[in-house]
């Protein structure tokens, strides 16, 4: 039992499907996984565990946020022993030709967070997916004709921001879409030497104005789920 999770030790796999959204951790688990079940209720962050494919895997809520995040991240690794990590989130689309529903891998991820500016003084940290992960998910996703895209993402500290525009220059230098937690999970992965991946879909267009409803992202994002099943089997 950690702080935030109440999980007996044993009772969380090594490899971790990680959506914000706690009922969409309810929704994978109860749709995806065989014999699930639910290891923490905490702060109704909702985590289960279960097995796909015969082999033991979790699904843990993080919340909004990289500070949020960052607390599940830390104890699952430190307190819970895991070792793969895969971020399964929405993201609003940066560029025109990523549209809703397309399947981003996040290769890199950019932020405007101060997580790192306070780890690394007058630097700046690039934070990355594992290489070995990005390639099953690329391998599973072009095997199964499932179209996606693979660049750098913009983790942002803030969903509302005052400039409507300001998402322009990120476009302008590649950047594929917004999220809220991958740089703070591909950075506490390098500290720990763990395996991690962010896998995303695009819930909504900065560049068109289109979004899907809550349900919608509560409760779809299917080929995202089945290539993040697949990279999560040993």
């Amino acid at each position: 039992m950690s702080t935030h999770i109440e999980a007996q030790q044993g009772e969380i796999a090594d490899v971790v499907l990680m959506p914000g959204d706690p009922l969409r951790a309810k929704w994978i688990a109860e749709t995806f996984l065989d014999d699930s079940f639910c290891y923490n209720k905490v702060r109704g962050m909702l985590g289960y565990t279960g097995t796909y494919k015969g082999q033991r895997i979790s699904v843990q809520g993080s919340g909004m946020g990289i500070p949020s995040a960052m607390i599940y991240f830390h104890e699952l690794i430190q307190d819970y022993g895991a070792k793969n990590i895969i971020r399964v989130g929405s993201a609003g689309s940066y560029q025109e030709n990523v549209k809703i529903n397309d399947v981003v891998l996040a290769m890199a991820a950019s932020t405007t967070s101060g997580i790192n500016s306070s780890r690394f003084i007058h630097s700046n940290y690039s934070p990355t997916a594992n290489f070995e992960l990005f390639i099953k998910a690329v391998d599973y996703a072009q095997e199964h004709k499932i179209p996606i895209k693979a660049g750098n993402v913009l983790s942002s500290d803030e969903f509302y921001v005052d400039d409507p525009e300001e998402y322009k220059l990120w476009a302008q230098y590649g950047v594929l879409c917004v999220e809220m937690e991958t740089a703070g999970l591909y950075t506490i992965a390098a500290k720990y030497n763990i395996r991690a991946l962010s896998i995303l879909t695009i819930s909504d267009s900065l560049v068109t104005r289109e979004k899907l409803s809550a349900q919608a992202r509560e409760r779809s994002f299917t080929n995202m789920i089945e290539i993040a099943l697949a990279t999560a089997l040993h």
